[in-house]
């Protein structure tokens, strides 16, 4: 976890699917750049899938290793670049399943209060709480 004048601060990264069901959980320290977990994360990317992903995410690098994963990148551009790959507006929409996701982990009082002062230990408090949002997703209706 990291520090700052405020106290402990935590980044917590999620790759989802399609239903807005987690695939990976990762977290850094708050004054980390989100580009650096992009490296460990992008192993989960299958071939032909489409990363959808926050202008923070924005570099050649991660855009050239999904490339040779056979998987297409869809990355909001930062205002300042000069080369200009392919963006689609319409597909970027779609990434608010990660934002819906991180909303409802939140609702757990052991991610929301970040009581926790070990990183292990929140860690296993957030990937506990996606346990429930798959079972409720894979519950039985009859």
């Amino acid at each position: 976890m990291g520090r700052s004048r405020g106290g402990l601060t935590t980044k917590i990264h999620a790759l989802v699917d399609a239903n807005g069901l987690p695939i990976a959980l990762k977290l850094t320290e708050g004054q980390a750049h989100d580009g650096r977990s992009a490296e460990d994360m992008q192993d989960e990317v299958k071939a032909g899938a489409i990363l959808l992903a926050d202008r923070a995410y924005d570099s050649d690098g991660l855009r050239h290793a999904l490339e040779q994963r056979g998987a297409w990148a869809n990355i909001k551009l930062m205002p300042n670049r000069k080369k200009r790959p392919a963006f689609s507006a319409w597909l970027y929409r779609q990434r608010n399943a990660v934002e819906r996701f991180l909303h409802k982990i939140k609702h757990f009082r052991a991610v929301a209060t970040r009581y926790d002062k070990r990183d292990g230990n929140f860690l296993a408090s957030v990937k506990l709480a996606p346990v429930r949002i798959w079972l409720r997703a894979y519950e039985s209706v009859t």
